[in-house]
């Protein structure tokens, strides 16, 4: 499901473009994001608004948690990142006023975090591709909105970031024009840098206020000057903003697939008899842990060799060829499952355990239970920013413990692809709970 989130730069703290909005408080584990998100919807499309430099624009540019509002639009599960923000103007063509689309940037700071990996696993670097920051399908959306509206924009451009608050020399603005930046703010990097760590989509739309001080019939850059232009063209951005949208939910509704089911009916069409074989080898113990209560019993299914080598195989089959980077089991059934495929697809295994069973530092996730709590830990350590996981549990009932695994995997930057499970048991309406795509082989409904 598409969801946007909106990056709101100088002038645009707060749009009044929501409907039915919310405000959230959230905090990660780098700390505090800029603000609150407002959370609501345009043209039915979810939408989370965050204000880069605060509400009221209290957070000097250097100060700004960048890796905290990236991370906290990688949980809310933003599909994509629309980015406003102010710039000086590296060019005589791009006019006050003007806007810019974004296609490269130059990193001219130095004392930002500019990457989520503080450290590498051993023999497990990773190193971001940057040669094409701004995703070009979203760039072209926000080029053909400003087309359809008829606003003056300008469909590429260089920013060159720098560290703030000041403003630049003559003899900089000069250099950054001979570097062939055309627009120049305090922003954009490392912003786009960690959004492509986290895998979400990001562009910019960049609105020029001034000239810099390079242009000697024009008095240098100041702040007031800044605001005065945003401030006067924030409808435009707005407008660009809805449209944009308003483009994407099309796109949206046109090329929407479902894929929470169809895996199963595909499946089931040519695989039906390994359903029959791998549900007939589950145990059902009557009463047990308590009256009322009909277990299903996985042990008998594992001691079968042909039963546990079937099971293995439709997870194989199913993924074999997706995007993954590493395979997570719950304690502790979901062990077996996921060691097993992590030794088939050849990825690297996490164990999300009850508490105080791991010995390094840990993240805890309580969840409810009927009566009273629970909680599941991982290692801090065990997941990277972006890594793509594949969650694995022997049965789903109520969903708790699944949903607050999947938590746990987004609180350190990872991403949920799919959760995994042997047998559903549909009537306890557990996949309600879970908002991540879900596959089971067998389900015990009704039995």
């Amino acid at each position: 499901m598409m969801k946007i989130g909106i990056i709101g730069g100088s002038g645009l703290e707060d749009p009044d473009i929501l409907k039915d909005v919310q405000e959230l408080q959230i905090d990660t584990p780098y700390g505090k994001p800029s603000s609150s998100l407002k959370v609501g919807k345009i043209n039915e499309i979810p939408v989370v608004l965050l204000s880069r430099h605060g509400r009221k624009h209290e957070i000097p540019p250097t100060q700004v948690n960048y890796r905290a509002n990236l991370h906290v639009l990688k949980q809310q599960n933003c599909t994509h990142i629309l980015a406003t923000t102010a710039c000086g103007s590296l060019r005589a063509q791009i006019g006050r006023g003007d806007f810019v689309i974004l296609d490269q940037f130059i990193d001219f700071t130095r004392h930002r975090h500019t990457s989520f990996h503080e450290k590498f696993q051993p023999g497990d670097a990773k190193h971001t591709p940057m040669a094409m920051p701004f995703d070009e399908k979203l760039r072209q959306v926000l080029v053909e909105s400003c087309n359809e509206l008829g606003k003056k924009y300008h469909e590429k451009g260089t920013v060159i970031t720098i560290e703030g608050p000041r403003f630049s020399t003559k003899a900089e603005s000069h250099m950054f024009r001979s570097w062939g930046a055309d627009v120049i703010n305090m922003s954009v990097a490392p912003e786009v840098t960690l959004a492509n760590e986290v895998g979400i989509p990001y562009a910019a739309i960049a609105m020029s206020t001034d000239y810099d001080c390079w242009k000697d019939d024009e008095e240098p850059v100041t702040w007031e000057q800044i605001l005065t232009i945003f401030k006067q063209n924030a409808s435009n951005v707005k407008e660009i903003l809805i449209k944009t949208i308003e483009k994407l939910s099309r796109y949206e509704i046109k090329h929407q697939t479902v894929t929470e089911n169809s895996s199963l009916q595909d499946y089931q069409k040519s695989k039906q008899e390994d359903i029959n074989f791998i549900k007939n080898k589950i145990r059902t113990v009557p009463n047990w842990p308590k009256p009322g209560i009909m277990f299903r019993d996985i042990t008998t299914l594992l001691k079968d060799a042909e039963g546990f080598q079937r099971v293995l195989k439709v997870l194989e089959q199913r993924y074999k060829d997706k995007n993954i980077d590493l395979i997570a089991g719950i304690e502790s059934r979901g062990f077996i499952l996921a060691s097993a495929l992590a030794t088939r697809l050849n990825k690297g295994l996490v164990l999300i355990r009850k508490p105080n069973k791991l010995p390094a530092e840990t993240m805890r996730e309580e969840y409810e239970l009927e009566y009273g709590k629970d909680a599941v830990e991982v290692h801090k350590d065990a997941i990277m920013p972006g890594q793509k996981i594949l969650l694995l549990d022997d049965l789903i009932a109520t969903g708790g413990t699944c949903q607050a695994a999947g938590n746990l995997i987004e609180k350190l930057g990872g991403k949920v692809v799919e959760c995994g499970f042997i047998v559903e048991l549909p009537e306890l309406k557990g996949r309600s709970k879970i908002r991540w795509p879900i596959f089971k082989i067998v389900d015990f409904e009704g039995e």
